[in-house]
């Protein structure tokens, strides 16, 4: 019988440290057992922060409306944390974690996450994380061929609808107090009144 107690090291993974000037893949950001929350874009680690009650009530109640629309369709929602891994079958260097997504092809989806582009992504906009959302994954979204990438502010009660046409999205604002339609769902709609009660 072998002693287990001086064998611990043999079954430990060692933990990884985080350089944040080297470029990582996919199989390092596995190794990464620090409870940090992290997106790998192109390589690039990026740590997230914790996000607000408020953000996160947006998030349920804009779930709660999807998961609705969904019932009875091919498509799927989910909500962060959930790996989307957007360029596995080529570099494997991107691990975005979207707010919320839809994915229609389930062939994409396993247990560890999203092998693959969403049909659409959400992100709701915190303090931290606009300039990210705005400019970094916006690119990187549209790179990936994303239909329909929407981006709350809670703060202004704004919604940038950004829809995928010939390679570039085109944008649409929309009020809080809108009904939005979802494009990649035909005849669905988002009642926004609802999603930024109080």
């Amino acid at each position: 019988m072998m002693d287990m107690e001086n064998n611990t090291n043999d079954s430990k993974v060692e933990e990884a440290l985080v350089d944040y000037n080297k470029l990582y893949t996919y199989s390092d950001y596995l190794l990464w057992d620090d409870d940090k929350r992290r997106e790998l874009i192109d390589g690039v680690p990026y740590l997230m922060s914790a996000p607000s009650r408020r953000h996160q009530k947006l998030l349920g109640k804009l779930f709660i409306q999807f998961d609705n629309l969904l019932k009875g369709k091919p498509c799927e929602v989910y909500f962060s944390p959930f790996d989307v891994r957007l360029n596995a079958d080529t570099l494997d260097n991107t691990v975005v974690q979207p707010d919320l997504l839809i994915v229609c092809d389930k062939a994409k989806l396993n247990d560890t996450g999203c092998k693959g582009a969403p049909d659409m992504v959400v992100e709701i906009l915190s303090p931290s994380t606009s300039r990210h959302d705005r400019i970094l994954k916006f690119k990187t979204y549209l790179k990936s061929g994303i239909r329909e990438y929407w981006i709350i502010n809670p703060d202004t009660g704004i919604l940038d609808v950004n829809i995928l046409s010939n390679g570039n999205y085109i944008t649409h604002p929309y009020a809080a107090e809108d009904t939005v339609p979802v494009h990649i769902l035909e005849g669905c709609t988002i009642n926004l009144p609802e999603v930024f009660e109080e």
